[in-house]
């Protein structure tokens, strides 16, 4: 029986582009005839994302979508969390809804798990050859300034702790009481699954075609803030 990616997507005001991501997910030839599953979970858009995303699964019945919604804005992490929750899947991967990540790379991080090395595959946006946007400066030394923050407690030595794509083995990721319910979850999944004993954590390059905050770029300054309150929490005061 062929295994099966889970692919988790939180959504929020993606009415635009929503179907772009989808369908370079329906794209992908996983390896090994993989198949997938895309669990998307609507964060109570303020546009059509809703009508988007249901016009799309109408028109492409042969995809395995399930669609979930909040009847409040409750952040991007308790999205996930709903997702990673009604995962069926033998591995999951987070997948954001705009065009920033691109899934044609989902065989690169499920390699190191197919091989026997992994667990656990973080996609790192510095590190290898695949093309980067260049944005924001800060925003780039605060991203690695909290990865080195994060690694002093966890012992890893990732370059890329705030990446969305993370790929796990899904029993490992389902172990796990996770409680931020926005952008903390980054911090918070990669403190609680570097105890998990015996755990194996690999990262691999992966291209990154960042948007700007005019193109709907959503994280900002006061989520640096909470990072680190998360980065102290999840590895000092709630192990």
């Amino acid at each position: 029986m062929a295994k099966k990616l889970s692919i988790i997507m939180p959504a929020y005001n993606e009415e635009r582009t929503i179907h772009l991501i989808l369908d370079k997910i329906k794209a992908v030839n996983l390896v090994g005839g993989m198949e997938k599953e895309i669990i998307i979970t609507n964060d109570c858009s303020k546009d059509d994302t809703k009508g988007a995303i249901h016009r799309y699964m109408d028109a492409n019945a042969d995809m395995d979508i399930k669609y979930f919604e909040h009847d409040v804005n409750k952040g991007k992490g308790a999205a996930l969390h709903n997702g990673i929750q009604h995962a069926k899947g033998d591995y999951l991967i987070i997948q954001d809804a705009d065009l920033e990540y691109n899934p044609e790379e989902y065989n690169l991080l499920l390699q190191p798990i197919l091989d026997g090395f992994a667990d656990v595959v973080y996609g790192s946006r510095f590190r290898g050859g695949k093309p980067h946007a260049i944005l924001f400066f800060w925003h780039s030394i605060g991203n690695q300034w909290l990865t080195m923050l994060s690694n002093m407690f966890t012992n890893l030595n990732l370059t890329d702790m705030e990446t969305c794509y993370k790929l796990f083995k899904t029993e490992h990721i389902q172990s796990l009481s996770l409680q931020e319910n926005r952008f903390g979850f980054e911090p918070e999944v990669t403190a609680k699954i570097s105890r998990i004993p015996k755990i194996r954590i690999y990262e691999v390059g992966i291209s990154y075609y960042g948007r700007s905050y005019e193109e709907g770029k959503k994280i900002g300054w006061k989520d640096g803030f909470r990072a680190i309150y998360c980065i102290l929490k999840y590895n000092i005061f709630s192990k």
